[in-house]
């Protein structure tokens, strides 16, 4: 299988937007931390967590492709299916069908939520995500005018996880915390 320092040397080569890179290494943590808390995979899941975008720059973001070029990117490395899949089906514009699995609902929710923690933390005097509190992720989850291009949906596929949302921001937030230097938070 393909190794994290491969994975991130990859995600270098192909996301030159530093702030892409720190939502892919925040979503790997999420990711990771969700493994825990469901019994999964750490790896497996912090890897779909990390190369989730590695194609964002190459397809321009572009809802009806992006998220299909990944596996084309991934074809010289062992790559788990289940991660590929996972990495197809968050973004179920591109897929053409809907999630149904445990694995993509919470790589959709998890890469979804550190969008919100970001915009939060930003919004606090020190921008620390320290000084995050879950009920403030969870309140910005209630104003769609903040952080607009979040989808709320997604992150609420949480529940589709058996994950209330009080308990995924908190995870999520934990789960970030000991790499928030790396961050930028």
């Amino acid at each position: 299988m393909i190794t994290r320092e491969n994975a991130l040397e990859l995600l270098h080569r192909y996301v030159k937007n530093e702030k892409m890179v720190f939502h892919c290494l925040a979503s790997e943590a999420v990711m990771r931390g969700l493994a825990r808390k469901l019994g999964q995979d750490e790896e497996k899941w912090g890897l779909a967590g990390l190369l989730h975008d590695l194609d964002v720059e190459v397809t321009n973001a572009e809802p009806t492709i992006h998220g299909t070029q990944t596996e084309v990117l991934l074809k010289d490395f062992d790559v788990d299916e289940e991660v590929l899949d996972a990495i197809r089906m968050h973004n179920e514009c591109s897929a053409g069908k809907e999630r149904c699995i445990q694995f993509q609902y919470a790589l959709a929710a998890g890469e979804t939520i550190t969008g919100l923690i970001f915009a939060t933390t930003y919004v606090y005097p020190d921008r620390k995500l320290c000084n995050v509190k879950t009920k403030s992720v969870v309140k910005r989850m209630k104003e769609k005018a903040f952080a607009a291009s979040v989808k709320r949906e997604n992150i609420l596929e949480c529940e589709k996880i058996g994950i209330p949302i009080d308990q995924f921001a908190e995870i999520a937030i934990q789960s970030m915390l000991p790499i928030a230097g790396e961050i930028g938070l």
